[in-house]
């Protein structure tokens, strides 16, 4: 062997021992961390090169170091006061049936909640949309829009003139684009945004020089926020696609999005200049206004951030402790569903004691190896009494939970490993027995035309799609 050779395999046998530990030191998910290790072992320098890039959260680092330097102090830093009982004072306040669901999203996240809301289910774009236009075309101070996808066909330009509109008409418009996501469309909306000289920042986007090759940690948040008092949120993007009562359209998806007013709209507010320092690599001037009052009538809500910086497992924690306290029934409505262990254990648990557990999932998912690594694990569920059910097309993008009737979480976040471990993810925590009610009536339509999964149908898949499954699941980390 020449030198070069022997030089390559030195270096291989220095580098791939100090990714190995340091996977193992920092990973949190352990089949995570084994994979990585096999990786920077079995691939001789290739492996510890693609640790480097694909491997190591350097967004936490960067996340602690702006907030160090930040003149705001960030609303999921304030310090909880707690009163005589061990409580936080607001959540004494609440009624008895919400103290256990709030006290633990409280602990976890530390916002307050905020009375005084209203909220408006809308179905799909051709709800969602025209109030959308309408609050920018209304917009007077402030127009702030995050989202994953801004597509460049009919939809999509019909935004980003009224953006532009708002640009000429002073407003101050910001807008937020995933560095991903921005790529399912061409031109990219970005590009279509700066002629229409709106401030744009897209999040993360790959690139070779300077090297920045984030193909994982995505902006996943959906939100539009106007004057600080009006927002929307949920899962939709903006695009066609989301036009679903367009039989003509093979790519129609079905979702659920939601018009908010209140306090909690600059608590949202707040949410997307963080997201914007973070691009920015500082905090912009806040906007006027501070989080509102602490009214406890209308509607309570809470905004819960998730994201692999400071707020790695927030939600994960929230969902487990929901389904733990849940007494009577927990309804889950998401297109991707790969639980961790905790969660799978508390949904088991919650069936074994009488609580009335449903799933429903996509009987036909756009990422079919999603579907298959789910079925693997369905068993899991079925055997202890949990309700699974496949809805028909179109494919049904909503991320939906509701606890007992009167708690909901809704947003951005779907139940699985890059939603909760490698997505920036936005999702708004409800308490109200007239809206989580307005949700299981949604849950009973869908039901009426789903199809009930059962314990002997997955059991008895044939062997090549037992083992098809199977291998897809091995991946579950990092679909």
């Amino acid at each position: 062997m020449t030198l070069t050779h022997w030089i390559l395999i030195a270096l291989h046998f220095i580098l791939a021992p100090i990714a190995a530990i340091h996977a193992l030191i920092y990973k949190r998910d352990s089949r995570a961390a084994f994979g990585w290790i096999a990786v920077c072992f079995f691939f001789p320098l290739a492996g510890p090169i693609l640790y480097s890039l694909f491997g190591i959260n350097r967004i936490r680092t960067r996340a602690k170091r702006l907030r160090s330097r930040s003149p705001l102090l960030p609303v999921s830093d304030q310090k909880v006061v707690e009163g005589p009982a061990g409580l936080p004072a607001e959540v004494r306040e609440m009624p008895e049936e919400y103290a256990q669901l709030a006290l633990i999203s409280e602990r976890v996240t530390r916002r307050p909640v905020l009375g005084g809301n209203s909220l408006e289910i809308l179905y799909n774009g051709e709800q969602a949309y025209p109030p959308m236009i309408e609050a920018i075309e209304g917009a007077r101070e402030s127009l702030f829009l995050s989202t994953y996808i801004l597509e460049t066909n009919s939809t999509g330009r019909m935004f980003i003139k009224a953006l532009g509109d708002a640009v000429r008409r002073g407003v101050n418009v910001r807008v937020l684009i995933d560095g991903i996501g921005e790529k399912y469309s061409s031109p990219r909306a970005s590009r279509l945004l700066r002629k229409e000289r709106v401030p744009v920042a897209v999040f993360l986007a790959p690139k070779l020089f300077p090297p920045s090759l984030y193909i994982n940690l995505r902006n996943h948040r959906k939100l539009l926020v106007s004057d600080g008092t009006l927002a929307f949120c949920g899962g939709m993007n903006i695009g066609d696609r989301h036009l679903a009562q367009d039989l003509y359209n093979p790519s129609r998806v079905a979702d659920v999005h939601f018009r908010i007013t209140g306090p909690v709209a600059r608590q949202l507010q707040h949410v997307f200049l963080e997201t914007w320092a973070f691009c920015l690599g500082k905090h912009p001037d806040p906007a006027p206004g501070d989080t509102g009052p602490k009214d406890r009538s209308s509607v309570l809500c809470r905004t819960i951030v998730e994201g692999p910086d400071e707020d790695l497992d927030k939600l994960a924690n929230i969902l487990v402790g929901a389904v733990s306290a849940a007494r009577r029934k927990v309804l889950i409505m998401t297109p991707y569903f790969l639980p961790s262990r905790e969660l799978l254990g508390a949904l088991q648990a919650a069936s074994l004691r009488g609580v009335d557990v449903t799933v429903i999932l996509p009987a036909k998912n756009n990422l079919p190896m999603v579907h298959w690594a789910t079925r693997n694990m369905l068993w899991e569920l079925l055997k202890f009494g949990v309700r699974v059910f496949y809805q028909p097309p179109p494919f049904n993008h909503s991320k939906l939970f509701v606890a007992d009737d009167h708690y909901a979480l809704i947003g951005s976040a779907n139940i699985d490993p890059r939603s909760l471990r490698l997505n920036f993810e936005l999702v708004l925590e409800v308490f109200d027995p007239p809206f989580a009610g307005s949700l299981t009536e949604h849950f009973r339509r869908t039901l009426e035309n789903s199809r009930e999964v059962s314990f002997e149908e997955v059991d008895n898949r044939p062997l090549p799609v037992r083992i098809r499954d199977a291998f897809c699941w091995l991946f579950t980390p990092y679909l």
